[in-house]
């Protein structure tokens, strides 16, 4: 199995979809390294990054998931290193 590693920006604009976007990262949990949350108040807007290692499909699976959530917004860049895992 081959993995890549990632970052998830992530802008929450409706805080309704807060706890949608909590349960997607649960279920995706082995795979996030760390996250890390801003809430920016002054602008009503909540800043999320995930790092992530996975394989491709994982991580555009999870993140067209989180881009249909209503009022949230979601970009990856991704690294040049891939790994190879045995399974």
């Amino acid at each position: 199995m081959e993995t890549r590693i990632a970052v998830i920006g992530i802008i929450v604009e409706n805080v309704e979809s807060v706890e949608k976007l909590n349960n997607l990262l649960h279920v995706y949990g082995q795979y996030i390294i760390g996250r890390m949350g801003i809430p920016y108040r002054e602008r009503k807007i909540n800043i999320v990054s995930i790092a992530i290692d996975a394989p491709q499909d994982i991580i555009s699976s999870l993140t067209g998931k989180i881009g249909k959530l209503d009022g949230i917004s979601v970009k990856t860049a991704y690294s040049s290193v891939v790994t190879r895992h045995e399974e």
